[in-house]
């Protein structure tokens, strides 16, 4: 599947850019995996410190779909490490985007998915199972709500309210 360049959906869809119908995550994330560029619809699951839901959704059969985690910005511990990326990269997601950590860095630059993190942190996440599935998140200023469309590739991140043609 051809991937839709961030930079030319930008300069072609200048309506949906002024009606907040496509939205750019600030420039804050970090690049992980072998996909530099992937897409899909979103999955969001909103935690703090503790990752046992992430491993509840990459379980299920991703589908192209991209995980999208408001991890809260933490910095504190890692949300997703070496086993998760392999998890998603067997179940068929297309991608993680984690506001907040992850480790296992040489692990998961080794998956065939795409990873956008704030950064790497050695420590293990907490294990409560604490936290909402599939609810409106807020990373960066930015709504994102699930379903909605994840576009990423060198260049950034974009939320679009439907699938963007190429």
């Amino acid at each position: 599947m051809a991937a839709l360049a961030t930079a030319e959906a930008c300069d072609t869809n200048t309506a949906l850019l002024g009606s907040g119908d496509l939205r750019v995550l600030p420039p804050i994330f970090q690049i992980y995996g072998q996909c530099r560029a992937f897409s899909g619809p979103i999955v969001t699951l909103k935690v703090f410190e503790d990752n046992i839901l992430v491993r509840q959704l990459l379980e299920t059969r991703g589908e192209g779909r991209v995980l999208v985690i408001d991890g809260g910005g933490s910095m504190r511990c890692a949300l997703v490490g070496g086993n998760l990326g392999q998890l998603a990269q067997n179940m068929g997601w297309a991608g993680i985007v984690v506001n907040g950590c992850i480790r296992d860095v040489d692990e998961i630059n080794g998956c065939d998915i795409g990873v956008r993190a704030l950064a790497s942190h050695p420590v293990k996440s907490s294990k409560k199972g604490i936290g909402e599935k599939h609810i409106p998140i807020n990373i960066a200023g930015t709504l994102i709500r699930e379903g909605e469309w994840l576009y990423a590739d060198s260049d950034g991140i974009l939320i679009s309210t439907s699938e963007l043609s190429l």
